[in-house]
């Protein structure tokens, strides 16, 4: 999943993006509204995780911008503001979710799981497409009757295959997923991080289409 991260305050962004590369998301990191719009406008993402005290541009205009432009990628506010009205003004601007600073890692990365199963259209932490199953909470997965908890990098690169059952991903759209603007990619990181993959689930796990990429079956 890659997150773009907008937050000003260099502890609290460094510590967060440290974070969630951990938790094997892909993660840019920027620090003022008016970059936000610019980078959600040529880039795509799977959620943004917010700070509303922004320079140049407040992030309640950077959340405006983005609804008014159609796009729909979730929204979590992280912020100093604990008003109510605060919390009302970012939930009625078009954020999905708010977290108030200070906050604990796990309850950020639970609330972005709640997020990503939202878009998923799933309620429960495991996602599955009837054959492969994979939590969310654990890195688990499980196919043909094996079970492995994966690396970060496996995960977020099953991940991005299960939560779109049937399609076809790109090298390069996979990449998007594990990798951060700085994070160096190796020519066939991909190739690798499936080989372990199937290593680890069976080789039929993850299909290979010629030419095109790489899919986990429909939901069945």
């Amino acid at each position: 999943m890659r997150v773009l991260l907008v937050e000003d305050d260099p502890m609290i962004g460094q510590a967060v993006a440290l974070a969630l590369k951990d938790a094997a998301y892909a993660v840019d990191w920027v620090r003022d509204g008016v970059t936000a719009m610019s980078t959600i406008s040529t880039q795509s993402y799977d959620l943004m995780l917010l700070d509303l005290g922004l320079p140049r541009k407040d992030g309640i205009e950077v959340l405006k911008h983005t609804r008014l432009n159609g796009l729909g990628l979730p929204v979590l506010i992280l912020t100093a503001r604990d008003a109510v009205s605060d919390r009302v003004q970012g939930l009625d601007a078009g954020a999905d979710d708010y977290l108030v600073k200070p906050f604990e890692i796990s309850e950020l990365l639970a609330r972005m799981r709640a997020l990503g199963r939202r878009q998923a259209g799933a309620a429960s932490t495991v996602l599955t497409n009837g054959t492969l199953s994979l939590d969310l909470s654990t890195r688990v997965a499980v196919y043909a009757q094996n079970e492995a908890r994966l690396s970060a990098r496996e995960f977020a690169l099953l991940q991005a295959l299960i939560m779109r059952p049937g399609a076809i991903l790109s090298r390069s759209e996979l990449e998007d997923r594990i990798y951060g603007w700085n994070e160096e990619v190796e020519s066939n990181a991909a190739e690798v991080l499936i080989h372990g993959i199937r290593k680890k689930l069976g080789a039929a796990v993850i299909k290979n289409i010629r030419g095109l990429g790489w899919m986990v079956d429909k939901c069945q």
